[in-house]
């Protein structure tokens, strides 16, 4: 698409499009296994605030 619209450009679309799904795609992976894991480390959805959250103890050690 891109070689139509700028065809002496040089624009390779297609691979940094596949590199940005993939990095969404790994990205979606920690947060689904964070949020609903087996080992989910106390970590939830609190659908009123619309956010992640955790206990204090937790957040306090992983920012540590």
């Amino acid at each position: 698409m891109l070689e139509n619209i700028l065809p002496h450009a040089m624009l390779k679309a297609k691979p940094n499009l596949e590199l940005r799904i993939r990095t969404l795609k790994m990205d979606w992976t920690i947060i689904y296994d964070m949020l609903s894991g087996k080992d989910n480390s106390s970590f939830g959805w609190d659908e009123h605030r619309q956010m992640v959250v955790v206990e204090d103890v937790v957040w306090n050690y992983i920012s540590e």
